[in-house]
């Protein structure tokens, strides 16, 4: 009985096909690292192409194949934003939750913005104080400042607080202990600083000033206007480097030596 005849092996793939199909893998994983820096860092960048040319021994300047420890000892601005944008997620809820005990939603509300070195709580003087007076007498009101307290505590310690009084351009009262804006001002900032530090706020990272009716946000020709006017506001910046200070010395020194 005659043996039946093996069938003709497939010929393989040419070799530089598989050479290609490599190459095309690697380039993928380029692609995509360079998708998952959203950061878009150059010197991030410069070592992940440097690492891929030492694997891939073709592009070029691929000496540098690995991460310095100087990179990895480095802070990456990416986690202080986010420890920033985390603090004010907690203030705008804190200022949404309390908007919504107070007043149930009707009357002044208080309302964060954003300001050149952090961000700013206004609070209506309604929510805290009776015409004329200084006295906070709120329970909502000492509730929310208890929250931004422990909030407070959470920020860096470079972050500092300085509270700061306003009114409209009508006196305190006949009435009031105040004989004028300018105490009225500063007697309402110093009554919310105290809370906050009866609440455990550091008191070398907080400071309090009144500027009586002369920062108006509105005219005060109308009532809302002025009622826009009479708040306290909180001011969350970072402190000044040590090279700002250092040159401002320098020029108070200039200008005492003249």
């Amino acid at each position: 009985m005659a043996k039946k005849k093996c069938p003709d092996c497939q010929e393989c793939l040419p070799a530089w096909l598989a050479a290609f199909g490599d190459l095309m893998s690697l380039l993928l994983c380029f692609f995509v690292l360079l998708l998952s820096m959203s950061s878009m860092d150059a010197k991030k960048i410069s070592e992940a192409i440097g690492s891929l040319s030492g694997a891939m021994s073709v592009l070029e300047g691929g000496t540098k194949t690995e991460i310095s420890k100087r990179r990895i000892q480095e802070s990456t601005p990416i986690e202080s934003q986010d420890e920033s944008t985390e603090t004010v997620n907690k203030i705008t809820q804190a200022v949404l939750d309390a908007n919504e005990m107070m007043e149930k939603g009707h009357g002044p509300t208080i309302s964060l913005e954003e300001a050149q070195e952090g961000f700013v709580i206004k609070l209506p003087a309604s929510l805290l104080f009776k015409s004329g007076s200084a006295v906070i007498e709120n329970e909502d009101a000492l509730l929310f400042l208890k929250r931004v307290a422990l909030i407070i505590e959470e920020l860096p310690n470079d972050m500092e607080v300085s509270v700061k009084g306003h009114t409209d351009n009508q006196g305190p009262g006949n009435k009031s202990p105040f004989k004028d804006n300018w105490e009225l001002s500063s007697a309402r900032a110093i009554s919310v600083l105290q809370e906050l530090l009866l609440d455990g706020v550091d008191p070398s990272r907080i400071s309090a000033a009144g500027y009586a009716e002369f920062t108006p946000l509105a005219t005060n020709a109308t009532e809302s206007g002025r009622e826009k006017n009479r708040r306290v506001e909180l001011h969350f910046f970072g402190k000044k480097s040590e090279k700002e200070a250092q040159a401002k010395r320098s020029i108070l020194d200039k200008a005492s030596s003249k």
